[in-house]
């Protein structure tokens, strides 16, 4: 396949939106596109739009885990590997369907993730840091926001 040419025009993208994803999973995955001569792989997770059809409200827990399941992805894979990491905001499912979590309930979660990849985990002074940021006395991950 890396006779193609194809490793070197291209980049793959593995999109992985669950808070369980497979972490061994994905990194044999990574073995494989490196086998065919791929030299780099992007990741594409969400921070809104992928936990329902006709949801309303962000479950920032929901996106947060699966965040931090990618962090764990990148770190049992070769540091070279991974060009970026691409967050995605779904607005809906497909052309037909009703909208989803519009963007102004989904910014604390698009905060918290964010945040979240650039210090390589989460903690409470972390929630603390994105709290301040938003202006929001109360960050709320694992229910609905008030």
């Amino acid at each position: 396949f890396s006779e193609s040419g194809v490793p070197q025009l291209v980049q793959p993208m593995i999109w992985d939106y669950a808070a369980d994803l497979d972490v061994e999973g994905k990194v044999h995955l990574i073995e494989k596109y490196r086998r065919c001569g791929f030299s780099k792989v992007w990741f594409a997770s969400a921070f809104k739009g992928a936990t329902g059809v006709n949801q309303s409200l962000t479950l920032i827990g929901h996106h947060l885990k699966n965040h931090l399941q990618w962090l764990k992805v990148a770190s049992n894979s070769p540091a070279d590997v991974l060009e970026g990491i691409a967050l995605t905001g779904w607005q809906r499912y497909d052309h037909f369907s009703v909208l989803c979590e519009l963007l102004p309930v989904a910014i604390p979660s698009l905060a918290v993730c964010l945040q979240a990849l650039k210090n390589g985990g989460y903690s409470d002074k972390i929630k603390e840091n994105v709290e301040k940021l938003l202006g929001m006395p109360d960050l709320e991950t694992e229910t609905f926001m008030r």
